[in-house]
């Protein structure tokens, strides 16, 4: 059973009255703040045609506001700080942050703002949105998968989600490549996105 308060379903035989929410689920609404200690932010390109890179970002904040009873109520925010990228190599971490890609002088930051929130069945959910990148903001859609929730030894009270998301890099001028010899590109227009989330409940 997932986070945004699917109703326990009634026999039709039995009656008409809609069933009740799960009182546990929906006592999980409210204020969350993404702890970034214990959450991930990444993404996969294509390389040279043959083997992925994988990459992510360390400096990140975000909210969650989480409605147990109308999931269409629920609304996300992410703020990541481009400077912060991080694929495990100097020197391609330097290419990324400048004017060829992420121009980070000019444009330090990649947001993201929800705008629609869907429960799909089972624990399964999408979340549509903004994703603002170097000046450009274009739809992003993320399926979701709600890990659980749990009160941590401090009396944190966490929620848990993984999510995926696929874009075409182009559309936000992502445009730098370079030509391989055998035919193809150095790199993939497409990216896929990784989120393994950990929120906190606010007090």
């Amino acid at each position: 059973m997932g986070i945004f308060g699917r109703k326990e379903s009634t026999p039709a035989a039995t009656t008409s009255a809609p069933a009740a929410v799960n009182p546990d689920l929906a006592a999980l609404s409210g204020e969350y703040t993404i702890d970034p200690a214990h959450s991930t932010i990444g993404f996969v390109a294509r390389h040279a045609m043959v083997t992925n890179v994988k990459g992510g970002f360390q400096e990140f904040t975000g909210t969650l506001r989480l409605d147990g009873e109308k999931p269409e109520q629920s609304t996300a925010t992410i703020d990541v700080t481009m400077e912060s990228i991080d694929t495990g190599n100097a020197d391609r971490d330097g290419h990324l942050k400048s004017a060829d890609f992420f121009k980070t002088d000019e444009f330090p930051a990649m947001t993201f703002r929800s705008t629609r929130a869907e429960a799909l069945g089972g624990d399964d959910y999408r979340i549509t949105g903004d994703l603002s990148l170097l000046g450009v903001t274009k739809p992003l859609t993320i399926d979701l998968e709600f890990n659980g929730a749990a009160k941590d030894p401090f009396g944190n009270e966490r929620v848990g989600f993984e999510g995926k998301a696929e874009i075409l890099r182009s559309e936000w001028g992502l445009t730098w490549n370079a030509a391989l010899e055998t035919g193809g590109v150095l790199i993939s227009d497409k990216i896929k996105l990784i989120f393994d989330i950990s929120a906190i409940k606010n007090a």
